[in-house]
């Protein structure tokens, strides 16, 4: 696989019936490359390491082992789909890695955002490596490697964090949606049957949650990060934004402020809601969320979120702010 030019005679997957002609092509492929060997996954429950996992599975069945390392940092109900999706559902060879203690250890009382993400990706690493020796027979690593990777990364998709292993695993890569766009890999796990929430999935920082609990991870703030986050996307959800908005998210700053609720005084964490619109992200701009809305969202966090007595409205579009707050 030395060729890192998408071919210009390749059709762009714009439906079904592409999609169904890419799939029995990669079927085909798969299946002349892997023959009988065992070919190893880190299946997070992003979009691209789904479809691959879906695809592998087409093609390969059991000899494809998938490891999902839970590290504490994904959003409410994301282990749980990928379990019931892969394991359940698609029959498939899952290994779950619950981490969370261990991740959790590592990062406490680091509050540098750069340290933090090499915390996370290091650790990331060092537990599928682990999983990793303990199978047998693995020949092939496979990686949700698109096309925008290649350009923009040499190949090497950074963030799942697989680039790491150390040589003498000796693994041969299988990359089978390495020409593709991200909008094809959401059309190809579309007919492979995989559910609407996890092919059109948000864009998802390697890290996780991990970058929106601001500072220093303390368990609560992490789940006042996880609790808001859920409702604000399941309020988006109902209220036609889903689609509309490319993303939007809950942090959370390592700071209090005094507040009232049920007559009393409280001293509690603020909860920032962004929500922004990108072609690039390399700028971004703010979508108008209408005031009602805004005020249920504000209601229901302060009274369902323990530890918050304060909903916020990121209105900075990029620039000057990013995107993430670290």
């Amino acid at each position: 696989m030395e060729n890192n030019k998408r071919p210009e005679s390749m059709v762009r997957i714009t439906t079904k019936a592409l999609a169904d002609s890419f799939i029995q092509e990669q079927v085909a492929a798969l299946k002349k490359q892997v023959g009988n060997k065992k070919v190893l996954l880190a299946l997070s429950g992003g979009v691209d390491s789904s479809v691959v996992a879906a695809l592998l599975i087409k093609a390969i069945g059991k000899q494809l082992v998938c490891v999902h390392v839970n590290h504490g940092l994904l959003r409410k109900g994301e282990p749980e789909q990928v379990v019931e999706v892969f394991r359940n559902q698609m029959k498939a060879n899952l290994v779950y890695v619950d981490a969370v203690e261990r991740f959790l250890g590592k990062l406490e009382g680091v509050s540098d955002p750069e340290k933090k993400r090499k915390i996370i990706g290091a650790e990331f690493i060092r537990v599928f490596e682990e999983e990793a020796r303990k199978q047998d027979g693995i020949e092939f690593l496979a990686q949700g490697t698109i096309y925008p990777d290649i350009v923009e990364s040499k190949g090497v998709k950074a963030h799942h964090n697989v680039g790491g292993l150390p040589d003498d695993l000796k693994f041969e890569l299988v990359e089978p949606l390495r020409f593709l766009y991200k909008d094809e890999v959401r059309v190809v796990g579309t007919a492979l049957g995989l559910p609407d929430s996890m092919v059109h999935r948000q864009p998802f920082p390697g890290p996780g949650l991990g970058v929106r609990c601001l500072g220093a991870i303390t368990r609560d703030r992490l789940e006042a990060v996880r609790e808001s986050d859920a409702i604000l996307r399941e309020e988006f959800a109902k209220h036609g934004l889903e689609g509309k908005v490319w993303q939007y998210f809950t942090a959370v700053p390592d700071f209090k402020s005094v507040g009232v609720k049920d007559g009393a005084r409280t001293f509690a964490y603020p909860v920032i809601i962004r929500a922004v619109n990108t072609v690039d992200a390399m700028t971004a701009t703010i979508e108008e969320i209408p005031y009602e809305l805004l005020k249920h969202i504000t209601s229901r966090i302060t009274k369902e979120v323990k530890g918050v007595n304060r909903v916020l409205y990121d209105l900075t579009p990029k620039p000057s702010g990013t995107i993430e707050w670290e």
